[in-house]
């Protein structure tokens, strides 16, 4: 996959953009965040600068834009694309920039009394700051019903929320729902507020360090997180892992793409009644954090992966152990799957349910399941395939009309195709090391540790200073559960990020979700979001 990058000036962007959506086919934004140049060594005489991430709608080209601001206001690209509401939200919550003509410009991932920009390199991190009054939203809810040409009052609306103190709400999202009878007209969302401070706290930590943070981002399938950091970090250091790293690299990640998959189908089909099939789904999703928890020590965040490498290698009889998980994820999928494809509650209950179109879905920036399900064929497998998977013999699982059933029907199919890529790479599994031999980049073994002075000061270094990425940027992307996992890391030649974005799926699915349930009913609304399986620290990071 190219990656270009174009430096505009602020005036140039929203044509430039524009141009290249309509005219070269750029329809897919994937993202848009900002650096604060203040704290490098030779700061840009612009402090801050713009960095808009585009792809190619054939999946085979990637643009980046970067814009040096000389005042912090540009001209929003929201007009161009549903994916830039959000986004835009998010840098000037983060940053302050102000994005001109954004219809709803307000507070995104920090609380709506929040004094400052966290992601600005002068901001005091330690400076406590409670909120004390809660949104209504009915500053979004009243130019929706305006749009819409209708009265709370005179049209007998009912306001109501839909969570977040409520199980079917899958996090803290609160949706604020206009309701006509059971009928929602008009509906906005907020995240909540379990902002952790990824992104700041990278900017604190070495490389190494932040792979813990990256379990909480998706922690239902916390290993890819941490695989795909340390892809972008090793691409970045141009270092390319032992094949037998890579494989075990890659039966974690679908093993992983399997427990997220099964969470996301228990929960939904218990969403809606079917209490026998989530036991079937949750029970051999136990059985595999078993298999987690013997080989890396923990079950839920296991921090297993390093720059480079990993801690260990597989256990003695981990294959038999595996296999004995597959066989029962494979009885509990096939169980479930009879009770539930000819069943007239299920699918009337999910066809033709807020479905979303190939090209809706690219305009809010669906990845992954959800993208797929709308019948666009994009996985980073199959596009850009990395780690082997070109040479696996597995098919990429497509919908066609993007509703409510094709988005659990894609994830079911997709786990029959994780188990037989977790196959083949069992009886493909090569022999050697884990990890790089690269003593600037993986730790020593204990006996150079304790038996030398050059393998104790190895050792020093890096726990102290971290490893030493080359200076420069980059964007690299994953292919994970809920889709597209990217990591845009800026390094200034140390061992820690100057800084760290990540672009998580399911911030962009709930960003739609909103739309997707006008003029369906509250119980189809549940069962949407069930079906979009946003997990609540990619969102709020």
């Amino acid at each position: 996959m190219i990656s270009n990058i174009i430096t505009l000036q602020a005036s140039q962007l929203f044509e430039t953009i524009k141009h290249d959506k309509e005219e070269l086919g750029f329809t897919f934004l994937l993202d848009i965040t900002a650096t604060d140049n203040l704290a490098k060594t030779h700061p840009s005489s612009n402090r801050f600068e713009l960095i808009y991430i585009l792809r190619h709608r054939e999946f085979l080209e990637t643009h980046i834009y970067k814009v040096f601001l000389e005042e912090e206001e540009i001209q929003s690209i929201s007009s161009l694309y549903e994916s830039a509401d959000w986004a835009e939200r998010e840098v000037y919550d983060q940053y302050g920039i102000n994005f001109l003509g954004h219809s709803m410009l307000k507070r995104l991932l920090n609380h709506n009394e929040f004094d400052g920009h966290p992601l600005r390199k002068d901001y005091e991190i330690t400076q406590g700051q409670l909120c004390t009054t809660s949104q209504d939203l009915m500053d979004e809810m009243r130019p929706l019903l305006k749009e819409k040409k209708l009265d709370m009052n005179k049209d007998d609306l009912m306001v109501i929320n839909l969570g977040p103190s409520h199980p079917a709400s899958h996090g803290t999202i609160r949706t604020l729902a206009a309701l006509d009878g059971e009928k929602i007209v008009a509906a906005a969302c907020e995240i909540g507020y379990l902002h952790r401070g990824f992104e700041k706290s990278c900017e604190n930590h070495n490389y190494n360090q932040i792979i813990p943070y990256t379990d909480r981002l998706n922690y239902c399938s916390a290993l890819m997180n941490n695989i795909a950091f340390a892809k972008t970090v090793e691409d970045m250091l141009d270092i390319t892992l032992p094949d037998r790293g890579i494989f075990i690299r890659v039966m974690l990640s679908e093993l992983s793409r399997i427990i997220d998959h099964l969470v996301c189908l228990s929960a939904g089909l218990l969403d809606m009644g079917a209490q026998t099939n989530y036991w079937y789904l949750f029970n051999p999703r136990n059985d595999a954090y078993d298999f987690l928890s013997k080989l890396t020590g923990a079950r839920l965040t296991n921090s297993f992966m390093r720059i480079g490498g990993m801690t260990h290698d597989l256990y003695d009889g981990w294959q038999s152990d595996l296999e004995d998980v597959l066989t029962k994820i494979d009885f509990g999928v096939t169980e479930s799957l009879k009770m539930i494809q000819t069943n007239r509650i299920y699918n009337d209950r999910l066809t033709d349910i807020s479905p979303v179109s190939a090209e809706s879905a690219m305009s809010y920036g669906f990845t992954g399941p959800n993208l797929r399900a709308s019948g666009v064929p994009y996985d980073l497998r199959f596009t850009e395939p990395h780690y082997f998977y070109d040479t696996f013999d597995f098919n990429m699982v497509v919908g066609s009309v993007g509703d409510t059933y094709d988005r659990m029907m894609v994830r079911f199919d997709e786990i029959n195709e994780s188990m037989k890529i977790i196959k083949q790479a069992i009886s493909r599994l090569p022999g050697g090391d884990v990890n790089v031999s690269d003593k600037s980049i993986i730790m020593p073994s204990k006996s150079c540790v304790y038996g030398g002075i050059e393998g104790m000061m190895n050792q020093f270094k890096l726990v102290v200073d971290g490893v030493k990425v080359p200076k420069g940027e980059h964007y690299g992307a994953f292919e994970a559960a809920n889709g597209e996992l990217g990591f845009y890391i800026v390094s200034d030649g140390s061992g820690t990020p100057y800084k760290v974005k990540v672009r998580a799926p399911s911030f962009y699915h709930i960003a739609a979700y909103p739309q997707l349930i006008e003029n369906y009913q509250v119980a189809d609304a549940i069962l949407t979001l069930g079906s979009l399986n946003i997990i609540a620290g990619e969102m709020d990071r």
